[in-house]
């Protein structure tokens, strides 16, 4: 089971939001088992647990995992839609080439089809989610502020202070402009402008940058997030203010390439890449967390959602999918991605005439024969190389079946594995083989034998899910239109699965917001777009990804192959399924145009342009009615 920070508690009442008055702060919690402001900053212990009440506002939906306490009003959204990954998720996949999901709720279709109103379920869970952290993360610092002459305190505060940050970078990114509010504020608050809410995160970010931490405990952020934030916050300079600060996104990228974070080269379940253990349910261990900068911490016991990397993992699942695979009980047959995203990937099929060709040697009467080849048990043999004396070779594509070795076409002289232990005897067993391509040797002088499976070069990342599902989706609802994602998995790097347990088991997997890589692929845009970053220096990063995604350097590029929708695609590559498409979409000015489609954009098959206030989600309706102060987005 995995160590998360401390004990989530509750420390505010569950009806705030960020239009909304907060009288109602000075009141004590009606749970009783939850503690009161009076206890919760008598010390610096309890006040850190209260701050793991600020991290867990990012994760969990309530106070009662996975569901029964929320701290949104459940008449408004269902507590498991709302937590809020999932709902980034809905906002930053769903909308783009990378994400479909086959659900009827009210609102998805909206999503997919880029029609949505100001009444979505999602985008509303959202602002009011964001709006909630903002409260929290208020409340804390004024009330931790008791205890401001205790140097650990005042790192939590600062922690306060960045979570309260991101909420922003979020707040803006999605919405826009949208009301700043640093203290519980007793009055409707009036609206700033874009202009005004990235001036407060540049400048909360700088500020606390030398307040934070160097080095912080897993689960909780470091001087180094505050740099990774402020890289991503110039690259999207220029589409939030109009003005480029992509020489301070090379700068701050450069800050995080030079910290202790490094990239996961760890292949620990031998499997040619070590992409896939980001993704992991020990993914807190294995060696991936040496690249998360910020990550939610998910514990299938102790911190239980319907969503997170719950919901990842369960509704990838569906079709002829085995669920145990995955480290769960069960799939929710839900979300797929589209060919715009597998088509992204470099792969090829195993040429294997020119493998046979590369062994050396000359063909042999020494074969293999048996129901697994092309041939029948009485059909000619597939001949092998004998690359040394009595040393043979042979790449083959075989089928489910078995097979044996036999000189010259005779039953007489053939040998099999009796007990399968990699020794062969004289009219021995038969060897069993499953489908697929494989490396076969066979030492005559020793009796022995290897068959090593050849798996396509390219690109690792791609991780589809194929059988039974179609690349084309006509109609969105069924699973088996659109390839699934493995990316997600609730196994560690040994296929154990998760701690947890029963219907709709939760996830242990951890889910990185912020990772090195994206600052490696941030530091190359930003020097492509002028930064004055360096192109060889950009290169290399990206090949360390690309080492990475292809088990070696065969997919290596060159300072000569960056340019902008390499970088796109290669964000995508790296970083799909992670919550980063639409912010990078709008970014290259594809989210809205024509410039760039994917089916259903638009609510068409083919895809179409929609009006560029789609850039931006609207503010909810009940918000609008309740403040005056606040005016709509325009478009909507």
């Amino acid at each position: 089971m995995k160590n998360k920070i401390e004990k989530l508690i509750f420390i505010v009442t569950l009806s705030i939001i960020v239009t909304s008055c907060h009288d109602d702060l000075d009141q004590s919690p009606i749970d009783p088992d939850s503690f009161t402001e009076e206890n919760v900053y008598a010390n610096s212990d309890e006040a850190k647990s209260a701050l793991a009440k600020l991290y867990a506002g990012f994760a969990l939906t309530g106070q009662d995992g996975p569901a029964g306490n929320p701290d949104l009003d459940p008449d408004d959204i269902d507590e498991g839609f709302s937590q809020y990954t999932r709902t980034m998720f809905y906002l930053s996949e769903l909308t783009t080439d990378h994400a479909v999901l086959g659900w009827g709720d009210a609102g998805v279709p909206d999503l997919h089809g880029m029609y949505w109103t100001p009444n979505n379920d999602f985008t509303n869970s959202m602002y009011n989610r964001l709006g909630q952290e903002v409260s929290f993360c208020n409340s804390f610092i004024d009330n931790a502020q008791v205890l401001s002459d205790n140097e650990d305190v005042q790192n939590f505060i600062a922690e306060a202070r960045f979570l309260r940050a991101f909420a922003y970078y979020n707040l803006l990114d999605l919405f826009g402009a949208v009301p700043i509010q640093t203290e519980v504020a007793t009055t409707l608050p009036t609206q700033n402008t874009k202009e005004e809410v990235f001036d407060f995160i540049e400048s909360e970010l700088l500020e606390i940058q030398d307040l934070l931490l160097n080095s912080n405990e897993y689960g909780r952020v470091d001087n180094v997030a505050a740099w990774a934030l402020l890289s991503k916050l110039y690259l999207n300079a220029e589409v939030w203010t109009g003005i480029p600060h992509y020489t301070d996104c090379v700068t701050y990228s450069n800050n995080v390439m030079n910290s202790s974070y490094i990239i996961n080269m760890n292949d620990g379940n031998g499997n040619g890449t070590a992409y896939d253990e980001l993704f992991l349910a020990d993914n807190n261990t294995n060696g991936a967390q040496n690249e998360f900068i910020f990550a939610l911490n998910f514990d299938g016991i102790q911190s239980q959602t319907y969503g997170g990397t719950t919901f990842l993992v369960h509704a990838s699942v569906g079709g002829s999918m085995d669920p145990t695979d995955f480290g769960v009980d069960g799939g929710w047959g839900g979300i797929r991605t589209t060919k715009s995203l597998v088509e992204k990937f470099e792969t090829s099929e195993i040429d294997i005439p020119s493998l046979n060709s590369g062994l050396g040697g000359t063909l042999s009467d020494w074969g293999l024969v048996g129901d697994a080849t092309e041939n029948g048990w009485d059909s000619p043999d597939m001949e092998m190389y004998e690359t040394s004396t009595n040393q043979f070779s042979l790449y083959a594509e075989l089928t489910d079946g078995f097979m044996k070795f036999r000189f010259n076409e005779d039953w007489g002289n053939n040998y099999g594995d009796t007990g399968a232990d990699g020794s062969l005897e004289q009219a021995g067993e038969n060897i069993a083989i499953t489908a697929g391509t494989y490396l076969i040797t066979f030492d005559l002088d020793n009796l022995t034998y290897e068959i090593t499976e050849v798996l396509p070069s390219g690109d690792m990342r791609a991780m589809f899910y194929t059988d039974g599902q179609s690349l084309e989706i006509e109609s969105i609802p069924p699973f088996d239109q659109g390839y699934a994602i493995t990316k997600f998995k609730n196994i560690d790097i040994n296929g154990n699965p998760g701690s947890g347990t029963g219907q709709d088991n939760r996830v242990d997997t951890d889910l990185p917001l912020i990772r090195l890589a994206e600052i490696y692929l941030n530091y190359a845009e930003a020097s492509l777009r002028g930064g004055g970053g360096d192109l060889g220096t950009a290169a290399a990063k990206i090949n360390e990804l690309r080492t990475r995604a292809y088990g070696g350097p065969s997919g290596n590029i060159s300072s000569g192959d960056l340019d902008l929708d390499f970088i796109l695609d290669e964000r995508s590559r790296e970083l799909y399924w992670e919550c980063q498409r639409r912010t990078d979409l709008v970014r290259y000015n594809y989210f809205t145009t024509s410039n760039y489609l994917w089916p259903f954009k638009g609510n068409q098959p083919n895809g179409t342009a929609v009006g560029a206030y789609r850039n931006v989600f609207p503010i909810p309706s009940n918000t609008l009615s309740t403040n005056p102060n606040l005016t709509q987005n325009e478009g909507y």
